[in-house]
């Protein structure tokens, strides 16, 4: 939700804004369904309908009609309703044709379930079970839809009552609904309750798949449980179950993210078939973070002898551990060896090249890579076009940064928060004030919330230029929004005010910061100790030091570098 008020900067820009209005031509018109009876769409059929007596009603033809629901012309009627998301308006017209004796059609009534669902309309979506069940022949698929909608909604009693109820009516619960149950608990990190699932599956003679199994092995490693997770894959295989590359990738995926790569390379080396490429590249990519380049050799070594050549993602892989590693030049060398080869790099080869050389103040060589990735088919993101923004503007090159900006729209990339924020300062320390003030107008003005880096980028350019009122105001409008002042938003307006010599109005705002449940750090009690000291206090900023070091709110360290500049002060 925006909250810098548009006030503050029409004031600061001696500006007036004028706010866009939501034109709604027609607030209230409504959409009424038509509900459509035989033959309707043909006046003819009507009008002999009509002389064939079915305008009357004669008393040996009170009985009920049980007209099939699969009368091509209400099948298409529904299912386009639920093709266009009109689920609310399906459910009318499945009421209205239930009430004139048709029977629904599962099919039709288990895409309106999931609809409704998705559109979290749970209570609709039980109605139609309900109708199902009253009027029609729900089948195991049905039931699934409603097991799987409550799971996704949370509610997992009223998903094992469905489960109970479906038992009731004769149908066995198969291993696809024992799956949604476990997938869904293990999605929300209740591992115990999915297991006692699995046990359920089991007392009702159920054969768990491999797909049962790489969810509780998956769910088992995010809790730290690698050994038990390991003997989930012992049982799968006693169970005469062949674990495939998405049940590795999870095992090998787990260990990496916990740290244990070796465990992960002797898993994958020691594999009784060949290791799919993606594993390699999994347990490569670990293995480099960790800075292990000679274990990297080998690994690759033993990949190349199984046959499995380096790709696109192997590559990638190797040219950001480069880049990371100020590496640049092999990672360079690197690519031209990629294209030799006749890979096409892809954006995960050049976004680590691109910000690399931003990095290393070498914008243009960046921007170089930008427009080969544009010439090999491959379009930058905004994340790009921020780096290289970011870069021009800390070279002193804003005019160029604004040039690129201002076409983001035209190359399909519209800014983002971080273009405005980047904009934002750079503009402001260039002395533009006007046009900085002006960008975030524009941000606001296009549906661009700020941000807590916004927020504070302005509180630090006012504080800069004395304007520390102003970035007070700014503060009580971040206290409002949704991006609470954190410790370095109040330490960048105490900075403000103790530069200013106005030490009470720092001492105001620590209280304030407190009392918001925002807990001061060693800078906030530096600025204070130096504002103080500036101030014309030395001897007061001592005994201040001395306060906060015997409760441990300071280091001694920190106590004795205040205390001489206090006392060189003196």
């Amino acid at each position: 939700m925006t909250t810098v008020s548009t006030e503050f900067l029409s004031h600061t820009l001696s500006l007036r804004t004028n706010s866009k209005r939501s034109w709604h031509p027609k607030p209230n018109a409504v959409i009424r369904c038509r509900i459509p009876v035989l033959n309707e769409d043909n006046p003819s059929k009507r009008k002999n309908n009509y002389n064939k007596g079915n305008g009357r009603v004669s008393s040996s033809d009170t009985r009920p009609r049980h007209y099939d629901f699969r009368d091509t012309h209400h099948m298409k009627s529904l299912n386009r309703l639920c093709k266009t998301g009109k689920y609310t308006e399906a459910l009318y017209f499945l009421e209205q044709m239930v009430k004139r004796n048709y029977k629904p059609d599962v099919i039709l009534c288990t895409k309106l379930i999931k609809g409704l669902f998705t559109s979290k309309k749970t209570e609709k979506a039980v109605r139609v079970m309900e109708i199902l069940e009253e009027h029609g022949d729900p089948d195991a698929f049905a039931y699934n839809a409603v097991i799987s909608g409550f799971c996704r909604s949370d509610r997992f009693d009223a998903a094992n009552g469905v489960l109970v109820r479906m038992k009731n009516r004769g149908f066995s619960p198969d291993v696809v609904t024992y799956n949604i149950l476990i997938g869904s608990l293990c999605a929300r990190g209740k591992l115990d309750l999915a297991m006692k699932v699995m046990d359920q599956l089991m007392k009702d003679n159920c054969n768990p798949t491999v797909i049962t199994y790489t969810i509780l092995i998956e769910a088992t490693i995010i809790h730290g449980g690698i050994d038990e997770a390991m003997k989930l894959l012992d049982e799968m295989v006693s169970r005469g179950l062949q674990p495939d590359m998405y049940t590795y990738n999870v095992i090998v995926r787990g260990m990496c993210k916990r740290g244990l790569v070796d465990r992960a390379f002797d898993f994958v080396c020691n594999l009784s078939t060949t290791p799919s490429l993606n594993l390699y590249n999994l347990v490569l990519k670990g293995l480099l973070n960790e800075g292990r380049w000679e274990t990297g050799e080998r690994l690759m070594s033993d990949m190349m002898l199984k046959g499995c050549e380096p790709n696109v993602v192997t590559y990638s892989v190797l040219i950001n551990s480069l880049c990371r590693d100020g590496k640049t030049g092999e990672a360079v060398d690197l690519l031209k060896v990629m294209k030799e080869k006749g890979l096409s790099p892809d954006a995960y080869c050049y976004d680590p090249l691109i910000s690399a050389f931003c990095k290393e103040g070498k914008v243009d060589l960046a921007i170089g890579f930008v427009d080969d990735m544009i010439s090999a088919g491959w379009l930058p993101d905004i994340v790009n076009y921020n780096t290289i923004m970011g870069s021009l503007c800390k070279k002193g090159r804003g005019d160029e940064a604004l040039t690129i900006f201002k076409k983001l729209d035209e190359v399909g990339c519209p800014p983002n928060v971080s273009s405005y924020n980047t904009m934002l300062g750079a503009l402001w320390s260039s002395g533009d004030k006007i046009r900085a003030l002006g960008m975030v107008l524009e941000m606001l003005n296009n549906g661009v919330d700020p941000d807590r880096i916004t927020y504070n980028s302005l509180i630090s350019c006012l504080c800069r230029d004395g304007m520390v009122d102003e970035a007070i105001g700014l503060l009580v409008d971040m206290e409002r929004s949704e991006w609470q002042p954190t410790v370095i938003s109040y330490n960048i307006v105490l900075l403000g005010l103790c530069k200013a010599h106005r030490m009470v109005d720092a001492i105001e705002v620590l209280a304030v910061m407190v009392d918001n449940g925002c807990q001061p750090n060693e800078t906030t009690y530096t600025l204070l100790v130096e504002g103080v000291s500036y101030a014309g206090w030395p001897s007061d900023a001592v005994e201040l030091a001395k306060s906060l070091a015997s409760i441990n709110a300071i280091s001694q360290d920190l106590f004795r570098r205040l205390n001489k500049q206090s006392l060189f002060r003196a």
